[in-house]
């Protein structure tokens, strides 16, 4: 069970660095958009948690506490959300795609910083 929670956690990470690097390479570019790796990532990150979190349930040395799962859960829907609606559009609103990568930030810090 704890070799298949690494992997899951490796997934995740995998999920986080495209999200997170293809949202601030984006930024940076100045045509702001959606792009493959920020959907892919949030996708990843979503699914990837949800299933992290699925074998813990069970007990064990690594249970998380259902608040921090919650509020983590909902950062992610609300990413996911704010990736895949405005998907095909050429340009995304500055505001907009700082918001993508704040909750993405949060999502991590809660992630790091709550025990």
């Amino acid at each position: 069970m704890e070799a298949l929670r690494l992997i899951l956690l490796l997934i995740h990470l995998v999920g986080f660095a495209l999200l997170l690097g293809g949202a601030v390479s984006t930024l940076v570019s100045g045509k702001i958009r959606i792009t493959p790796p920020v959907l892919w990532g949030s996708i990843i990150q979503l699914v990837s948690g949800i299933a992290l979190s699925a074998p813990l349930r069970g007990g064990g040395d690594h249970e998380p506490d259902p608040i921090k799962l919650g509020v983590k859960a909902l950062f992610a829907v609300l990413i996911f959300i704010m990736v895949f609606i405005p998907r095909k559009r050429e340009e995304v609103n500055k505001g907009h795609f700082i918001g993508i990568v704040t909750l993405t930030v949060v999502n991590a810090a809660v992630a790091v910083f709550w025990h």
